[in-house]
């Protein structure tokens, strides 16, 4: 694979670059969710329906320890981004520095207070009776390799932020694969159950670190550390966690929202309504790979571009990206209203689920044709390096509105106003990112205005 520096970020055309960081994304996001589909489906098939409202019950946990390296990630990648479009190549140094060794200490803390705590969270995120036991058995293992899942979400944001796409979607979809195989010989094969799938897992993260390590060490990183970069650094420090709390604040937030939905389906509908969201969460991850990654393209070229004061491309990739991601969003929201069924039908032959889940999942994906704009709009403020926008305008979608509606409306509605709390958040956060964006364009995104309010390193 031919070296590509990342000057390339300010230079190429800006729908060639969207296509060019967006495409790689994009297939990893989809590798990524294939690989969480199928692994559901073989659970679902293998092992049985309550497996899979089990590993949903686990993922908000493990996901939102190992968020701490993809926070850092984000949060240090745009720095770098900025820095390496300043032509800033010590600041962009130490900030990866610093990534690995924030990352390194801060995962292993809660990977050993999550173990403590076991017997207390599987409950608290709707673990509960048939549930409970599976959830532990995937749980215990799995949490051993959050930390180099976290080490691997960080690298693959800066290697992103780099500009080497192609590589960073090798790095997701590597642990995919793997997981797949693992999954199975460990579950089909070996017959080692929920043991089985969650060592598949773990063996999985071990695999994908390995490729990171080699890409850093190798000459296609631009990012040659030594001893004195993983120093920490205070000023570093105070920008990566400024940046990087958005999307640890964001995980968090899912991470509530599981707990929430898991508890309000079970006492709603039982294990069954749990196992129904369970598929549908499946399926957001997977059905929306495309517009996750055009926002993922999307992030190193606002951010180098911002950071070279060229706002006529800034502007240009913020309309672009919009318009890319809603095309795609509008192909998804489409497939999904025609073919629900048949979807369902893929994960489970549960009689109750396959005759309830459809309708439920048409409600969840209704307005999905418009969230784009609250995805970019988001990113744009963390991708130049504007944390407090980035930050309420992340969580206006789940924080502000949809924790809101899913606790008042099934009072009213029952299980249904579960399901349509998902639309009204979508079409609520959109309106208020649409209108916080569009005055970030007008009011900062000037010539004279990038001159004045540029970052200094």
């Amino acid at each position: 694979m031919p070296k590509v520096d990342s000057s390339a970020l300010g230079k190429e055309p800006i729908s060639k670059l969207l296509i060019k960081q967006s495409a790689p994304a994009s297939i990893g996001i989809l590798v990524m969710s294939l690989n969480i589909l199928v692994d559901t489906i073989f659970v679902g098939n293998w092992i049985g329906s309550i497996a899979i409202a089990a590993i949903n019950v686990v993922l908000p946990i493990s996901f939102f320890i190992a968020a701490l390296g993809m926070a850092i990630g984000i949060g240090g990648s745009s720095m770098i981004s900025r820095a390496l479009g300043a032509n800033d190549q010590k600041k962009a140094l130490k900030t990866f520095g610093n990534q690995i060794t924030l990352t390194i200490l801060l995962t292993t803390s809660f990977v050993v207070a999550g173990l403590l705590f076991v017997n207390d969270l599987i409950p608290a995120f709707g673990g509960k009776g048939d549930i409970f036991e599976p959830a532990k058995i995937y749980y215990k293992i799995v949490l051993y390799g959050v930390p180099i899942l976290a080490l691997n979400m960080m690298g693959n944001n800066v290697i992103r932020a780099e500009g080497k796409p192609k590589f960073a979607m090798i790095a997701m979809i590597i642990p995919s694969v793997g997981n797949l195989i693992a999954d199975y010989f460990l579950i089909n094969v070996f017959d080692l159950g929920m043991a089985g799938a969650a060592w598949a897992t773990t063996g999985s993260y071990a695999v994908c670190f390995l490729y990171v390590l080699w890409f850093f060490l190798s000459k296609n990183s631009e990012l040659k550390i030594t001893f004195h970069h993983f120093g920490l650094n205070k000023k570093i420090l105070k920008e990566i966690g400024a940046l990087g709390f958005v999307t640890l604040a964001r995980q968090a937030v899912v991470s509530i929202t599981y707990l929430l939905m898991n508890n309000i389906l079970f006492k709603l509908g039982g294990e069954s309504s749990v196992a129904i969201y369970a598929i549908i969460g499946r399926m957001l991850m997977f059905a929306l790979f495309p517009v996750l990654g055009v926002t993922q393209g999307f992030l190193p070229i606002a951010g180098y571009n911002y950071g070279a004061q060229n706002p006529k491309r800034v502007r240009e990739s913020i309309n672009k990206a919009i318009m890319y991601a809603s095309v795609l969003a509008l192909v998804v929201f489409t497939v999904i209203m025609i073919f629900p069924k048949e979807i369902v039908s893929v994960f489970t032959k549960d009689e109750y689920i396959l005759k309830e889940t459809p309708s439920a999942m048409r409600w969840v994906f209704a307005a999905i044709p418009i969230i784009a704009l609250q995805l970019i709009g988001s990113a744009y403020f963390q991708a130049i390096g504007k944390a407090v926008p980035a930050l309420l305008l992340t969580l206006t979608r789940q924080g502000f509105f949809f924790i809101p509606l899913i606790l008042i409306l099934p009072n009213y509605f029952g299980e249904l106003g579960v399901w349509i709390s998902f639309p009204l958040a979508d079409v609520i956060s959109t309106i208020v990112t649409g209108f916080f964006l569009n005055r970030e364009v007008r009011l900062h995104l000037k010539p004279s205005e990038m001159q004045t309010t540029s970052i200094k390193y």
